[in-house]
C-alpha cells in the first residue's frame, strides 16, 4: 500500500509511515478526524458565544439606543454592515442542545437579519425572530417550513447578483424538511446544511464586495 500523505509505498499492516510519519491505521486516522471535529466545534462554539455577547451586550450599551431605535424602526437597517459568514452545522446542533433550543432562536434572528442587509434591494424582506416564533406557534409549525423555504429561494434568486449560482433552492429545503421528518427526523440537518452553506458562499462574497 502506499501513504496518502507523501506517495511512499510501505508495507502492508504497518502503523506509520517510515518516511513521513504519517499514522497509516484506521483507528487513528478515525481519532485525528474526530480531533479535528471537535477542534473545528470549539473553536466555533468560542465565536457563537462571543456573538451572542456582542448582541447583547449591543443592546444593553445606552451608546447605542439611536442606533437601536433606528434599527427597529427601518426595514432597511443595517445595510453596509458586516455579515456572519462562517455559521457551522455542527456548533448549531451542540449549542441548541446546550442552550435547550434557545440558540436556535438567536441562530434565526441572525440569519434573518443578514439576510435583510445582504440582500437589500430586492424588493424582499425576511421576517424577523418575533413573526418566527408568534405565526408558527398560529400555524403549528407550519409557517415555519414556509419561512425556511421562503429563505431557500431568496438566497437562490440573489446569488447571481454576486457572481454565484446554488443548486439549492426553497423547494429543495421545503422538500428535505417535510419528507425527511420519515427518515428519524435527519430531513430538518439536511435542510439546514444547504441554507448553512449558502448563506455562508453568498455573505462571503457581501462582505468581500463591501471590503470587509
Amino acid at each position: 500500500m502506499f501513504c496518502p500523505k507523501c506517495g511512499k509505498q510501505v508495507d502492508d499492516g504497518a502503523k506509520f509511515c517510515p518516511a513521513c510519519g504519517e499514522a497509516l491505521s484506521v483507528g487513528k486516522k478515525v481519532e485525528n478526524a474526530a480531533n479535528d471535529m471537535f477542534n473545528r466545534a470549539e473553536q466555533g462554539i468560542g465565536s457563537a458565544i462571543d456573538d451572542m455577547k456582542d448582541t447583547i451586550n449591543n443592546s444593553c450599551n445606552s451608546n447605542n439606543a439611536n442606533y437601536n431605535n433606528a434599527y427597529y424602526n427601518n426595514p432597511n437597517n443595517g445595510v453596509g454592515q458586516r455579515v456572519k459568514d462562517d455559521r457551522d452545522l455542527v456548533v448549531f446542533i451542540l449549542l441548541t442542545i446546550i442552550t435547550c433550543g434557545i440558540y436556535g432562536y438567536f441562530f434565526l434572528y441572525q440569519l434573518a437579519r443578514d439576510m435583510n442587509i445582504a440582500c437589500e434591494g430586492d424588493g424582499e424582506q425576511t421576517p424577523g425572530l418575533a413573526a418566527f416564533i408568534v405565526l408558527s406557534f398560529i400555524t403549528c409549525g407550519i409557517y415555519g417550513w414556509y419561512w425556511y423555504y421562503k429563505i431557500g429561494n431568496r438566497l437562490a434568486n440573489n446569488a447571481p447578483r454576486y457572481g454565484l449560482s446554488f443548486q439549492e433552492n426553497g423547494t429543495t429545503i421545503l422538500v428535505w424538511l417535510i419528507i425527511g421528518n420519515f427518515i428519524c427526523g435527519i430531513g430538518q440537518y439536511i435542510a439546514m446544511h444547504f441554507l448553512i452553506k449558502n448563506s455562508n458562499a453568498l455573505f462571503r462574497e457581501y462582505n468581500r464586495q463591501k471590503g470587509f
